[in-house]
C-alpha cells in the first residue's frame, strides 16, 4: 500500500462560553496531521536529512516525538511505540492501521500543544481500515499532561469521557467532554474537525447537562511542501506564542468578567482516562 503523506492543516480555532457568563473568539491556525506508521516506515528507508522539512531536527517548522506520550526517544520507537504500547494496556489490540496525529509543531524551536488528537486505524485489510481508537492529549500550562481514550469510536457521532484533568482555572474538573470528529472531502479539498465541548454534570447525569464550554479546531489538509511550510511560517511567524498569548488574553478577559476562579488540583494519580 502507499504510504501516506504529511499533511499540514490551514483552519481555525473557536471558543464559545455559554455561562456563566457569554464570551466567545476565534483565531486562524494550523497544524499538522502526521501518519506515524508512514513516517516511521519512510525514516527507515532514507537518510533523515533528505527530508523536505524537519522531523525529530532543528527547523524553523519541526516535529519531534519527544513533545508526546512519556517523552521516548526515536531510538526506543518514538511516539508510535507509545501510543502503541497505551492502546495495548487499555485492551486495544487491533488499532494496527495508520495513526494520525493531529497536532501543533515546533516553530522556530518552541511549541504549545494544548490538546493533540490520535486518531489510530485498523489494519487495511480490517474493515478497510477503519478507526478504531481516538487518543485525546491534553497538556495545561503547568507541565501536565493527561490521556482521554475513546474507544471504538466513530468520524460524527459524539462520544463522552469524565473529565479528570485541570485545564483552565474557570472551570472546576467535574462534569464531562463531548467529543465529536470529523474528516472528510469537500469538492477536492479533505476538511478536518474535532469539536470538545464540556458540560457541567457527572456522566450518570448527562442527560439534564447543560454545556459551559464549546471549543473547536478545523482546517482544509493539503500535503507538506517546503511551499507550503514557507507559506505557513510567513503567515504566522509566531504561532507557539499565538497559542499562548491567547490563553492568557482570554483568561484575563474571564477575570475582568468576574468569572468564579478554581484552584488548580493535584493531577490525576492515573495518566489515563478510558
Amino acid at each position: 500500500m502507499k504510504p501516506s503523506p504529511a499533511l499540514i492543516g490551514f483552519g481555525q480555532v473557536r471558543h464559545a462560553r455559554l455561562q456563566p457568563k457569554r464570551h466567545a473568539f476565534a483565531y486562524p491556525t494550523y497544524f499538522l496531521m502526521l501518519p506515524l506508521r508512514s513516517l516511521q516506515k519512510a525514516a527507515a528507508t532514507a537518510n533523515e536529512k533528505d527530508s523536505r522539512w524537519a522531523i525529530n531536527r532543528p527547523g524553523p517548522l519541526s516535529f519531534f516525538e519527544t513533545d508526546h506520550g512519556d517523552g521516548r526517544a526515536p531510538a526506543q520507537g518514538g511516539a508510535l511505540a507509545w501510543v502503541d504500547e497505551l492502546l495495548q494496556r487499555e485492551g486495544i489490540h487491533d488499532a494496527t492501521g495508520e495513526v494520525w496525529l493531529h497536532t501543533y509543531p515546533r516553530v522556530l524551536g518552541y511549541t504549545f500543544k494544548p490538546v493533540s488528537f490520535w486518531y489510530c486505524h485498523r489494519a487495511a485489510d480490517d474493515q478497510n481500515g477503519a478507526l478504531r481508537a481516538i487518543v485525546v492529549e491534553v497538556n495545561n500550562t503547568f507541565g501536565e499532561r493527561h490521556c482521554y481514550v475513546l474507544d471504538a469510536p466513530r468520524y460524527g457521532v459524539e462520544q463522552r469521557a469524565r473529565k479528570v484533568f485541570h485545564v483552565s482555572p474557570f472551570n472546576p474538573v467535574q462534569g464531562h467532554y463531548r467529543f465529536r470528529f470529523m474528516r472528510a472531502m469537500k469538492g477536492t479539498q479533505e476538511r478536518t474537525v474535532a469539536r470538545v465541548d464540556y458540560y457541567d454534570s457527572d456522566l450518570t447525569n448527562s442527560a439534564s447537562s447543560t454545556a459551559v464550554l464549546q471549543t473547536s479546531v478545523s482546517g482544509t489538509l493539503e500535503p507538506i511542501t517546503p511551499t507550503v511550510l514557507r507559506r505557513a511560517l510567513w503567515r504566522y511567524p509566531a504561532m507557539t506564542l499565538g497559542v499562548l498569548l491567547h490563553i492568557h488574553t482570554q483568561a484575563l478577559r474571564l477575570w475582568l468578567k468576574s468569572l468564579p476562579f478554581f484552584r488548580k488540583p493535584p493531577p490525576p494519580t492515573v495518566f489515563v482516562s478510558r
